[in-house]
């Protein structure tokens, strides 16, 4: 063979054997793993209770005005964009309620968005109380409104220093508990929206205009001992996938005995109005009691909804599946 012809294949052959190596010693991109934070149940005990000291928090109150100062103060300390809408609003009765919805916005820059939310607001009448002294008497609202805002304002500490990959936005519905009172008549299909007052008027009037997220959460009532959150029906309606998610997250992080992957009861709550209101889809993280006369808990709706009923195991369920939620998506 001529002498050239075997240099050339010799030269072909090393080059070939370089480029192989070389390929095989680059490493392949390796996706850095996600640091999820770990949630606090004592700080979100101590929100939820430092909410409870200012008594109940029913519009047109002292404490209403002054637990919603506290709350535009916190989640300004922590970083947020606040934005509060007063708004004035008509009650079933005729009531004339001075309500705030009060959002929190977290990197609004961000085009990428998840809505977290709950009602800060509590009954103004203990009406499925079982001593009837009491069925006009404001409730505290331990559980029933202050237990998800308690939760909120920790995500929100963790938001300050450890920025997600996308923007959140964190909203603080009120008027959510000044629905038709047990004891009147019920007087038509318009009984069935006298609930969420707060969310309502949000959903026709976001804070922004062409507001849009990805999806939304909101929690209510995620603060007793042992609570149970099966699948909410209209949550699993409006999108199931993200009940999908959320739940399939907690079984991650060890919550599977509190999340229940079953169908549970449909509930008229603040998520109902921004999945058909606004089209926006927004889960219910709600408690399920099937051992109750009325689904929630024997607090429910009583004097008794005060801190007894509040258990920071409950909180860290809730709170580390939806910080695990928000901080894995991208």
């Amino acid at each position: 063979m001529n002498r050239n012809i075997i240099l050339c294949i010799i030269a072909a052959l090393l080059l070939a054997a370089c480029g192989s190596s070389q390929k095989k010693s680059e490493p392949a991109a390796v996706e850095a793993a996600v640091i999820v934070p770990i949630f606090d149940a004592d700080s979100a005990y101590s929100f939820v209770a430092s909410q409870v000291a200012f008594g109940p928090r029913v519009p047109n109150s002292e404490a209403h005005r002054a637990c919603g100062d506290y709350l535009e103060n916190k989640l300004r300390a922590y970083g947020a964009e606040v934005v509060a809408q007063n708004v004035t609003l008509t009650a079933y009765n005729g009531d004339k309620l001075q309500a705030r919805n009060i959002i929190a916005q977290f990197q609004p820059q961000n085009k990428k968005r998840v809505m977290l939310c709950a009602h800060w607001d509590s009954r103004p009448w203990a009406d499925s109380d079982p001593d009837k002294a009491n069925h006009y008497k404001p409730i505290l609202g331990a559980n029933d409104g202050a237990s998800g805002v308690g939760v909120l304002l920790e995500i929100a500490r963790h938001l300050s220093g450890a920025p997600t990959k996308v923007g959140v936005d964190i909203v603080l519905f009120d008027a959510e508990d000044y629905g038709r009172h047990e004891n009147e008549p019920y007087t038509g299909a318009g009984m069935d929206h006298s609930w969420a007052l707060g969310s309502q008027y949000w959903a026709r009037f976001p804070h922004k205009d062409n507001y849009n997220a990805r999806y939304g959460i909101l929690l209510d009532i995620v603060g007793a001992p042992g609570s149970t959150f099966y699948r909410e029906g209209i949550s699993d309606y409006y999108a199931p996938g993200i009940i999908d998610k959320v739940w399939a997250q907690a079984a991650k992080e060890g919550y599977g005995s509190y999340f229940i992957n079953k169908e549970g009861g449909m509930v008229t709550d603040d998520h109902l109005y921004v999945n058909d209101f606004l089209g926006l889809p927004c889960i219910d993280i709600i408690n399920c009691d099937r051992n109750s006369p009325n689904g929630f808990g024997p607090y429910h709706h009583t004097v008794k909804d005060d801190m007894e009923w509040i258990d920071a195991a409950t909180l860290k369920a809730v709170g580390q599946t939806v910080l695990a939620v928000v901080y894995n998506e991208k």
